[in-house]
């Protein structure tokens, strides 16, 4: 038996595809940027210290954070919005309510996807450092 998602009356919204629009995309990708540069900076740290290899293991965790606000601009999905029943395609700040079951599970299940997806190329990011 297959579930029936309602999709609602946003134009914009897809359950488990899409629940942003592109004031929050555009957000997301500015924060991506500050990432890589939190990322990179917490790497030439490490490096400069002399800080054990395996101690540069530690650049995983805000690469993956980088990684998981990337998808979220390149998916136009945002993770904690999945997470919490909600969409915008209006101004930042501004959201609305998923209303239909079947769509918030879809949208969660997008979520845990992405977070797995962020995390496996953090730490692949972060065996790289050690790796230099």
């Amino acid at each position: 038996m297959t579930e029936q998602i309602t999709y609602t009356h946003s134009p914009g919204y897809q359950p488990g595809a899409c629940n942003i629009g592109p004031q929050e995309i555009a957000m997301r990708r500015r924060a991506g940027h500050v990432g890589v540069v939190i990322t990179l900076v917490l790497l030439v740290v490490l490096i400069a210290i002399g800080a054990p290899p395996i101690w540069r293991l530690l650049i995983a965790i805000p690469a993956a954070g980088t990684a998981i606000t990337y998808l979220q601009a390149i998916l136009h999905f945002c993770v904690a919005f999945g997470m919490a029943g909600i969409f915008n395609f209006g101004d930042v700040g501004t959201t609305t309510a998923v209303q239909d079951a079947a769509a918030r599970r879809a949208d969660r299940t997008r979520v845990l996807r992405m977070v797995a997806g962020g995390s496996v190329i953090g730490l692949v990011i972060g065996i790289a450092a050690v790796l230099l």
